[in-house]
């Protein structure tokens, strides 16, 4: 038998021993021919102290990485979320400025024309570009002359007496047209209701 494993023997011996003598410490089980000592409660608990807290700073730096984390997250959606809202016109935006080109050169020529029909020609055609780029983009003007008032789709800023019946209840004049976007109302019609 080498040296090493001889001495590890005698002493586990030497401390079976040791503690057996001690009282109130009672052999359990014989293991090969010796008797197994019943450790001392306070080792035991230290010993499920010292496990325990290893568990709790394991728990502890695995919640600390999961909040960081956590909080890195938080803080990169906001950052996304704010670079997003400040962008997210951009591509409207773009599209309107040839709208603005058209304003532009209607403006130098109304300077310098006295042509009135063609001035209103090329406003009409202006209004019919913008009218289609919103179109593009999914926003529908809402048919409100002559239907039936609805609060849900309708604001009423006053109302008038009318001499029809057929009339009453309907909206009679739209004085603000109203707006959709993909079905989602933008713009109430501000309407005048027949009484």
């Amino acid at each position: 038998m080498s040296r090493k494993k001889k001495n590890i023997e005698t002493d586990t011996a030497e401390t079976v021993q040791d503690t057996a003598a001690q009282p109130g410490a009672e052999p359990s089980a014989t293991v090969s021919g010796e008797p197994a000592v019943t450790l001392d409660p306070c080792v035991a608990l230290e010993a499920e102290k010292a496990t325990l807290m290893l568990q709790l700073a394991e728990s502890q730096d695995r919640y600390l990485r999961l909040a960081a984390e956590f909080d890195n997250y938080r803080k990169r959606t906001l950052r996304e979320k704010s670079e997003l809202i400040q962008t997210a016109g951009e591509d409207v935006l773009r599209n309107i400025l040839p709208l603005m080109d058209d304003f532009d050169r209607s403006l130098q020529a109304m300077e310098m024309s006295g042509d009135l029909e063609s001035l209103r020609e090329g406003v009409r055609l202006i209004h019919s570009k913008f009218v289609d780029f919103l179109s593009r983009k999914g926003v529908r003007e809402m048919d409100a002359a002559g239907a039936e008032f609805n609060a849900d789709l309708h604001e009423a800023l006053t109302t008038v007496p009318v001499e029809d019946a057929k009339n009453k209840g309907k909206v009679v004049d739209v004085l603000q047209k109203g707006y959709t976007l993909n079905d989602k109302i933008i713009r109430f019609a501000k309407v005048v209701v027949g009484q």
